[in-house]
């Protein structure tokens, strides 16, 4: 195993870091020039980093391939057909690159591999005896996102290991989705990061239902709705709550004057009422619709459940003009006489009796607004947020919420692309059937971060064993020929044993080069200096301990694989 010298090392590193920089792993990774930008959400790999990377998914192709897939590859650039055929190709939005050829075909670079797996699949299996499949691959990304943040969290080019399933029945599938869940859960813990898989929402992909790994972390784009008694667990996105009894009244329809009050605290306040006594109006463009949507006064609503019960593509709010333009009155709107086709419930005042809910004239409420005598809905669904402190519909202990980074995502496909695209296969009674497919993706640069994230203190990153892009970092201290000749007889040492060494070679002065060690983070550092060579020492320190020990020379291998061996992974 050669030797790196870090007067050779492609790179360098940073006292400070860029003032763009605002979570550990990024500013971290940037400083200690594993990292560089090119353009928004767009970086380059150097060499440690690239180490890293690979390290990385060796472990996630042997946890792949312990759970029975096989590794293939697939290109990076489509057909905008398929995603034609798959129902998709607008339903994405303007996260998908699109490009034509020379022949003026229009092509997409595929944001994940659902579409030409299942072209795969059509073309390749005939029989139920060419099941069960499940293949993966590593492949590079494409995802125009519209504010890549966090360094390597959310990138716009990205390596993937994806995953996909194809089963006979459901019974089938579920050891495959069982298999990758655990693959998945392996993954992390040989990457040194902790995770908590959570139910959640499947976005563009679809299907019947997901799971994300989540590695909890302050700096997370996502909020997380946990049970610590039950060990319920979803995105806020998805989560469910119990919303309690109803504190509506019984009574008749009675107008009340509310001058000048247009908020559900303002009212609460003015009629010396709770806000979960009252009824929000919130309002939507849902496809292209304006929507009328309704839960109770100390509840929000949650716009992607909301695009869910409705089977929409896209949700906005609407702007103040397009309320009124819609017949509605801001601050005072009442679901009262409005089309039912154009009014979706929260189950949160179906139950709730009479509420205090707008008139539909400026400075007026209603009191005893009940939902099935004055008013009813097309749609009634779980379309309210979850936060923190609310009831778990499980076992009614108090919520907790966190933020996180999702590190991964699996999903139950079921024949969502089966369907549209007519692949099928034969069964045992030559009858055609459509496979239930499943789909597992991991994004290899964002685990890279997490692994930082996790994984650092004060002075730098504190890599794990499994995935440091070197395993030992030697620091020679003085000039001489003693102190050459000792660097040499230990990086052969180490080198021959099949140890990542690299030695910083440069002529700095001694803080200089701890500090870099401290920073780059290899797990072992060997300070060879020609005072400890008087006694014929060298010096370890484990970068996870805060004190060096001395160890011989004569015995510097059997030494460093005392310490190696002491850590994990």
């Amino acid at each position: 195993m050669p030797v790196t010298r870090m007067s050779r090392l492609f790179g360098r590193t940073l006292r400070e870091a860029p003032a763009d920089a605002d979570s550990a792993n990024h500013q971290l990774l940037l400083r200690s020039g594993l990292i560089v930008q090119l353009a928004a959400g767009v970086y380059s790999f150097l060499p440690p980093a690239w180490r890293t990377l690979r390290k990385i998914e060796q472990i996630v192709r042997e946890e792949m391939e312990a759970a029975g897939s096989q590794e293939m590859r697939m290109p990076a650039i489509q057909p905008r057909e398929l995603w034609e055929e798959s129902g998709r190709a607008d339903s994405y939005g303007p996260v998908l690159f699109n490009l034509k050829d020379r022949r003026e075909r229009t092509m997409v670079l595929a944001p994940t591999h659902e579409e030409s797996v299942t072209d795969l699949f059509r073309k390749v299996v005939q029989s139920y005896r060419d099941l069960p499949q499940s293949v993966f691959q590593m492949q590079t990304k494409f995802r125009d996102e519209p504010r890549p943040r966090g360094g390597l969290v959310r990138v716009r080019e990205f390596i993937m290991k994806d995953a996909y399933t194809f089963d006979a029945d459901d019974e089938a599938f579920q050891l495959n989705y069982d298999a990758m869940r655990q693959a998945y859960y392996n993954i992390y813990r040989r990457c040194g990061v902790p995770v908590v898989a959570v139910q959640a929402d499947s976005g563009a992909i679809g299907g019947k239902q997901s799971e994300e790994f989540i590695f909890l972390t302050d700096i997370g784009e996502d909020n997380i709705i946990l049970c610590q008694d039950c060990g319920y667990a979803a995105n806020q996105e998805r989560a469910e709550f119990d919303r309690g009894e109803s504190t509506g009244s019984d009574g008749e329809l009675t107008e009340v004057a509310t001058p000048g009050i247009t908020t559900i605290e303002a009212l609460a306040d003015f009629l010396g009422i709770p806000q979960q006594a009252t009824a929000k109006a919130a309002f939507f463009l849902v496809d292209g619709e304006p929507t009328f949507a309704v839960v109770r006064g100390d509840l929000e609503v949650n716009e992607l459940k909301l695009m869910n019960a409705l089977d929409a593509r896209d949700a906005r709010p609407l702007q103040p003009e397009e309320v009124a333009e819609a017949g509605w009155v801001a601050g005072y709107a009442s679901p009262i006489g409005v089309d039912p086709a154009r009014v979706i419930a929260d189950l949160s005042v179906v139950d709730a009796g009479g509420l205090v809910a707008g008139a539909n004239r400026e400075g007026m409420h209603l009191h005893n607004v009940t939902y099935g005598r004055d008013w009813s809905a097309a749609t009634v669904a779980d379309i309210a947020t979850a936060s923190e402190g609310d009831s778990c519909a499980q076992c009614d202990s108090n919520l907790q919420m966190q933020r996180g980074i999702e590190l991964g995502h699996i999903f139950k496909l079921g024949t969502r692309y089966a369907d549209p695209m007519e692949a099928t296969f034969l069964d045992a009674d030559g009858e055609r059937k459509t496979p239930i497919m499943g789909c597992y993706g991991i994004g290899i640069e964002r685990l890279m971060a997490a692994v930082v994230q996790a994984n650092h203190d004060e002075l730098g990153i504190v890599w794990p064993r499994s995935v440091a892009p070197f395993d030992i970092h030697i620091v020679p201290l003085g000039g001489g020929d003693e102190v050459a000749e000792a660097v040499g007889q230990v990086e052969s040492e180490l080198s021959d044993a099949g140890w990542q060494v690299l030695t910083d070679d440069r002529d700095e002065r001694a803080g200089v080069k701890f500090n870099d060690a401290d920073l780059l983070g290899a797990p072992l550092r060997v300070t060879i200096g020609s005072r400890g060579l008087k006694q014929g020492q060298i010096e370890l320190k484990l970068r996870s301990e805060p004190e060096p020990s001395p160890a011989p020379l004569s015995g510097a291998l059997t030494a460093v694989r005392a310490a190696m061996d002491s850590l994990a992974g």
